[in-house]
C-alpha cells in the first residue's frame, strides 16, 4: 500500500513539473530591451545590424548607466552584431567581409568605437580581449536637440558608396563613416555584360554619364540603347542628357521633342513634363 502510494506521489509530482515547465514555455512577455534587425543594400551588397534597444527610463544614461572610460556592449543581451557582405572601409579603415560585433568606450568629448572577432562575449566585458579587436577608431559624439528614448543603431545619408553608422541613445549621437568601392567592379561587369547577346546598352551608357566617365563611348551605348527599343522615350531621355553634357545643345533639344512625342503616345505624363522641363532649361 505504502509503495502504491508513494509512486502515485511521484508521478503526481512529475505531471505537475512538466506542467509548469510546459507553461514556463509557453509564457511570452514583452522583453526589456526588445531586438531588431536592420538590413540595408550598400554598394553592391548590404549591411546587417542585429542589436537590442535599452531605454533611457528616466535614468542618467552615459557617465552613470554607462559608465565613461569603459567598454560597453553597446546595446543589451547579446552582442551587437554588425554583417557587411562587401568590403568595406569603417571610420576610414579596411574592414574584410564578415559579421563582427560593436564594442564602445563612451567618452565625454570622444567615444571609441570597435569591431571584435568574438560574437560570444555580449555584456561579459571583464572577458573583453584587446587582441580579438579588428579594429578601433577615435569619433567625437554630437549632442543632440532631442533626447531618444529607444537607444537606436542606424544608416543615415545613404549613397552608392558611402553611408553613416549612427548609434543615438538619450541626448547623444555618434556617427561613424562607412564607405565602399565599386566603381571597378561596374567597370568589369560591365565589360562582361556588353560581351554578351543581350547587351545593356542603356545601363551602361547611364553609369558612364552619372559617373563622367568617357561621354563618347555613353553616346554610342545609348544611339544602341534607342536602336534596340526605338518608342522607349525613358532612353531617349537619357540620350537628350548625354548629348546636353557633350555639348551637342541642338541634338539634345531635339531629342527631347521626341521624348514628348513617344510619352505622349505612351500616356505618360511624367516624362512629357520632365521632357519639357528639360527643353525650357535648356533653350
Amino acid at each position: 500500500m505504502k509503495n502504491t502510494i508513494s509512486r502515485l506521489l511521484t508521478v503526481s509530482c512529475l505531471a505537475l513539473s512538466i506542467a509548469t515547465s510546459t507553461q514556463a514555455q509557453s509564457l511570452k512577455i514583452p522583453a526589456a530591451s526588445p531586438s531588431q534587425t536592420v538590413k540595408q543594400s550598400f554598394g553592391l551588397g548590404d549591411i546587417t545590424i542585429e542589436y537590442s534597444r535599452p531605454l533611457v527610463r528616466n535614468r542618467v544614461i552615459f557617465g552613470e548607466l554607462v559608465p565613461y572610460g569603459k567598454v560597453w556592449r553597446t546595446g543589451a543581451n547579446s552582442a551587437t552584431k554588425l554583417t557587411f557582405s562587401e568590403d568595406v572601409t569603417f571610420g576610414g579603415q579596411p574592414v574584410k567581409a564578415g559579421t563582427y560585433a560593436l564594442y564602445t568606450i563612451p567618452g565625454k568629448s570622444s567615444w571609441k568605437v570597435m569591431l571584435y572577432s568574438d560574437l560570444t562575449l555580449a555584456g561579459n566585458v571583464a572577458d573583453y580581449n584587446k587582441e580579438k579587436e579588428v579594429l578601433r577608431i577615435e569619433v567625437a559624439p554630437k549632442m543632440t536637440d532631442h533626447k531618444v528614448e529607444s537607444f537606436t543603431i542606424n544608416l543615415d545619408k545613404v549613397k552608392a558608396t558611402t553611408a553613416t553608422l549612427e548609434l543615438s541613445w538619450d541626448d547623444v549621437r555618434v556617427p561613424v563613416k562607412i564607405a565602399t568601392e565599386i566603381d571597378g567592379k561596374v567597370m568589369k561587369s560591365i565589360d562582361a555584360a556588353l560581351a554578351m547577346d543581350t547587351r545593356p546598352y542603356y545601363q551602361a551608357a547611364t553609369y558612364y554619364y552619372d559617373n563622367n566617365k568617357d561621354l563618347d563611348k555613353a553616346s554610342e551605348w545609348i544611339g544602341k540603347a534607342v536602336e534596340q527599343n526605338p518608342k522607349a522615350f525613358w532612353v531617349r531621355m537619357q540620350q537628350a542628357k548625354i548629348q546636353l553634357k557633350k555639348g551637342e545643345r541642338k541634338a539634345a533639344l531635339n531629342t527631347a521633342e521626341e521624348v514628348i512625342r513617344l510619352a505622349t503616345e505612351a500616356k505618360n505624363d511624367d516624362y512629357v513634363k520632365m521632357a519639357k522641363k528639360f527643353i525650357a532649361e535648356n533653350k
